[in-house]
């Protein structure tokens, strides 16, 4: 019995101090991994974390999801942030992560899903809201556009980029006297704003 016991603390020890040290390898692969992003050298920083790739690592798949990204390997990219979403399903930042190869390969219908999927998880969000709101906007989906851009206004109702947006959503579905309001209101926040005085001008 007392050898049992030794036995299963020594293993316990042994066990404890090896995954110290894979703990230790992971962090000083992510430390080299920044210093490489930092110098540009996205591909060193690739394969310093896949010295210590776990499948089943978050962050790891995450990170790598992101360099790869910068390397312009998106396919690659966006199965990493595949496997992150996979691991833990209600990361907004995976799913952000996930659009940028997305897009970039022009998978729109990948882009929209992970949007709609944050404001599912997230309503208030406002990155997915604006950028729902900008995909919509240039499909010219202008009452589908300004309901995001709306959801962003109410939360913060005196900054730029949504509240210029929410002002042309509104002359271009008709609202006229809420797109005077609302380009005079981005006349406050930005003085001598072009896009506000156009608005402006093409009302009166």
């Amino acid at each position: 019995m007392k050898f049992t016991f030794l036995f299963l603390a020594t293993t316990l020890i042994i066990s404890s101090n090896a995954y110290s040290q894979d703990y230790e390898k992971v962090q000083l692969a992510f430390k080299t991994s920044y210093t490489n992003e930092t110098n540009g050298d996205y591909s060193k920083g690739v394969e310093e974390l896949k010295k210590v790739y776990n499948e089943d690592s978050y962050e790891i798949n995450l990170r790598l999801g992101w360099l790869t990204y910068l390397s312009g390997l998106f396919t690659e990219s966006q199965a990493y942030y595949n496997k992150a979403i996979t691991l833990m399903p209600y990361s907004i930042e995976a799913r952000l992560g996930i659009v940028l190869p997305a897009s970039s390969m022009g998978n729109w219908n990948i882009v929209i899903k992970a949007y709609d999927k944050i404001l599912e998880l997230d309503p208030s969000n406002s990155t997915a809201n604006y950028r729902l709101g900008m995909i919509y906007y240039g499909k010219k989906d202008y009452e589908k556009s300004l309901k995001y851009f709306e959801k962003n206004v109410n939360h913060y109702p005196f900054t730029y980029d949504s509240l210029i947006m929410y002002a042309w959503c509104n002359y271009f579905v008709g609202k006229l006297r809420e797109a005077k309001v609302l380009f005079n209101k981005v006349i406050m926040l930005s003085p001598d704003n072009a896009s506000a005085i156009e608005g402006l001008a093409l009302i009166k």
